[in-house]
């Protein structure tokens, strides 16, 4: 049953986690100037390889997904890896740092516990997520904000499938009215499926470019917020009648 609050689901990694912070791992491996880009092109292929195993109708767990993408990324530079260094950067993982603002924003959520359910809403596994919060060194102390973490384990799917957004709204008890449940992402394609299943959406624009994703003008963001704090006081201010 509904709890008649507003619904703020967070995805994790890219929204609140950073997973450009990932490059310090990487930089005592294969030195700075390699870092960045490896880090940015594992969450490339991270990502890349979500969609295709959709499209095939096939399942593997993000914790596997993550894996393989770091083994492509290095291969595509014809740098190797160790599965010990393998699986310590993986665990590197459960320890990313939140983005600048997030910390004001999520502090900012507290005060407003009244009005307000937060949830975290990731392609990642129960367990990577779970661990992800408490042992973040900035998220951590926000773990009690959250009233449940919801992610793609049970669908076996991944975003923007519309089964997984049908499952949010599952879990957050709104099968009865989506009206007033946000998705909060930076993830373009999230977005996308967010307001194509119904829901709210404000897409998290840190590169200051605006929306301008093009495969379907008719279904762009409710708002549009240069980080995670601006994007809360939004949603709080436009809600703030009903």
């Amino acid at each position: 049953m509904s709890s008649g609050k507003i619904v703020i689901a967070f995805d994790l990694y890219g929204t609140l986690l950073s997973t450009e912070s990932i490059a310090h791992e990487l930089a005592k491996l294969y030195g700075e100037q390699e870092a960045k880009t490896l880090a940015a092109l594992w969450r490339q292929y991270q990502l890349e390889y979500t969609w295709r195993i959709n499209c095939m109708g096939q399942y593997r767990s993000f914790h596997e997904i993550t894996h393989s993408a770091l083994k492509h990324a290095l291969a595509e530079h014809a740098l190797e890896i160790s599965e010990q260094n393998a699986h310590e950067l993986m665990k590197a993982y459960d320890k990313l740092h939140v983005f600048p603002e997030v910390s004001a924003a999520l502090e900012l959520l507290k005060k407003k516990s009244d009005r307000v359910d937060v949830y975290v809403f990731s392609n990642g596994t129960d367990a990577m997520v779970g661990n992800s919060i408490k042992s973040s060194p900035d998220l951590g102390p926000h773990a009690g904000l959250f009233k449940s973490l919801v992610t793609v384990e049970d669908v076996k799917a991944y975003k923007p499938d519309m089964r997984v957004y049908a499952h949010l709204v599952k879990q957050v008890g709104k099968e009865d009215g989506s009206d007033d449940v946000w998705v909060v992402s930076a993830n373009p394609f999230d977005i996308a499926g967010a307001r194509v299943a119904g829901l709210k959406a404000a897409f998290i624009d840190r590169s200051d470019k605006g929306w301008i994703d093009r495969l379907d003008e008719t279904n762009q963001p409710t708002i549009v917020a240069s980080g995670v704090e601006e994007a809360v006081k939004t949603i709080l201010s436009t809600t703030s009648s009903s």
